[in-house]
């Protein structure tokens, strides 16, 4: 199993805008799209699809169980919920959004909804989102080995979360960045400029290739169909070693993901 490299993120885009975003990356070439319950889009998401034409066996299609859903009562039934919206009768990867506030339902229960989902046929395949490495621990343990098909997390240059990033690595856990262009400060930054223009690149590009030369899958967002189609290229640009080595110096544990009642004890 391979979570797609490359795929369009919908986070705080709404009604015609998303829509838009999205018709627009399918007609570009798009085929995987992220979405989310509390993103309050995915009627929008699985209208634009359904316009577009492409065939739903060539997408791959992740939405987000929100934390008021993780009770074993409320899980399935909520996905469902957002099938009916995507216009689906599946989804290929349900992911946990956050962890349970508080630990106000124990992670071995929202896990195994999660897992029955996927029994059911409900999503292909499951994951979490925001995840440390002891909540990672906990949710394999949960579900089994290699049944965590990615951890969604914040993870641009400036918060590059070497810690997990090592940890997943070494135990076979796929990371999917968010927030990659770190809603744009990256763009600004001399050495992310300086190897854009040395690479006759965007400094998007940059940033966005930098993330996928380290193994992440990464969802950039964007209103512009100019911007989604140079997103894209970000995919043929190759970095040096030494462009690498340079961007690692601009870890400076900035996050910007931060909601106040859901933030477990980062790494």
């Amino acid at each position: 199993m391979s979570i797609p490299a490359f795929g369009i993120g919908t986070f705080r885009l709404k009604d015609q805008v998303v829509i838009d975003s999205v018709s627009n990356a399918l007609e570009l070439g798009y085929r995987a799209i992220d979405t989310a319950q509390i993103y309050d889009n995915e009627a929008e998401v699985g209208k634009a699809i359904a316009d577009s034409g492409v065939p739903r066996s060539e997408l791959f299609l992740t939405t987000k169980i929100w934390v008021d859903n993780f009770a074993r009562d409320k899980l399935i039934p909520s996905l469902k919920t957002s099938l009916e919206k995507l216009r689906t009768d599946h989804v290929d990867l349900c992911l946990i959004h956050w962890p349970s506030p508080g630990g106000a339902v124990p992670l071995p229960e929202f896990m195994g909804a999660l897992a029955e989902a996927k029994a059911q046929g409900l999503t292909k395949h499951i994951g979490v989102s925001n995840f440390t490495i002891d909540l990672t621990k906990q949710a394999v343990a949960a579900v089994g080995a290699g049944a965590i098909a990615t951890n969604q997390v914040e993870l641009h240059p400036y918060l590059q979360n070497r810690k997990l990033a090592d940890w997943s690595r070494r135990n076979g856990v796929h990371l999917t960045s968010y927030m990659t262009l770190a809603y744009g400060e990256v763009l600004k930054d001399p050495v992310i400029i300086r190897i854009a223009n040395e690479r006759g690149a965007t400094p998007a590009q940059v940033a966005l290739a930098w993330a996928l030369q380290l193994g992440y899958s990464i969802i950039p967002s964007s209103t512009r169909r100019e911007n989604l189609q140079s997103n894209l290229q970000a995919q043929q640009l190759k970095l040096s070693a030494d462009d690498i080595a340079h961007i690692a110096t601009l870890d400076r544990g900035r996050r910007l993901a931060a909601p106040a009642r859901l933030v477990p004890d980062w790494d």
